[in-house]
């Protein structure tokens, strides 16, 4: 049948290229963000780098990290990543096209890391992960995507449940706070009402 698709085996072999090259951006911004210096003096402060396909067409971005992902290093494991897991299998989205990350990396961000470094990280995961949807969960996710210096980027406003436009590649849906919504009922079916368009992008997204 290759024959059908005579520009398949190039189609994949470009983007084998773009998924080793992202592969390894991705590890160096591990290596950067575990290497920086700005909270040294807090030696319990362990870094929390992000997890998913580092060229997933959805990004999942929301502003701390638990006590859970600071233990293990990685964002959205323990209750969150359940709770994330549970929501994207009954909206039936795949999982390896998700990644997901945190604003800030860190137990302890002092002013200067919030200013310089956590923006940094984030505007370099975005642009290594390049996803076609944004998925920001909270408002102060919202406010530090909104100060990112991002070209032909449009202000995100906190509409549950609404795609907006983000970028000319790349749109958005703000959702409340997943770690604030885990404890309270109807904190939850707010965070579901808003997260479960997801759903609804996914299934339209073009099969290519």
């Amino acid at each position: 049948m290759a024959h059908l698709h005579p520009n398949r085996a190039d189609d994949d072999q470009v983007f084998q290229k773009y998924l080793d090259r992202a592969i390894v951006d991705i590890h160096t911004l591990g290596d950067d963000i575990a290497a920086c210096g700005m909270c040294e003096h807090d030696e319990g402060s362990a870094r929390v780098l992000g997890t998913g396909h580092p060229l997933a067409d959805v990004m999942l971005l929301k502003w701390t990290p638990t006590a859970a992902e600071l233990d293990e290093g990685v964002a959205f494991h323990g209750r969150t990543g359940d709770a994330i897991r549970r929501s994207v299998e009954r909206l039936a989205v795949d999982p390896l096209d998700l990644y997901g990350t945190n604003v800030v990396k860190c137990a302890s961000h002092p002013t200067s890391c919030m200013r310089e470094r956590c923006p940094e990280w984030l505007l370099r995961e975005i642009r290594i992960v390049e996803p076609k949807l944004l998925v920001v969960m909270g408002t102060q996710p919202l406010d530090a995507v909104n100060a990112l210096e991002v070209p032909d980027s449009s202000r995100l406003v906190a509409e549950p449940g609404n795609v907006q436009r983000w970028t000319h590649a790349c749109e958005a849906i703000w959702c409340p706070d997943i770690d604030e919504s885990l404890d309270r009922p109807a904190s939850k079916q707010a965070f579901w009402r808003a997260f479960r368009v997801l759903g609804d992008w996914y299934l339209e997204k073009p099969p290519f």
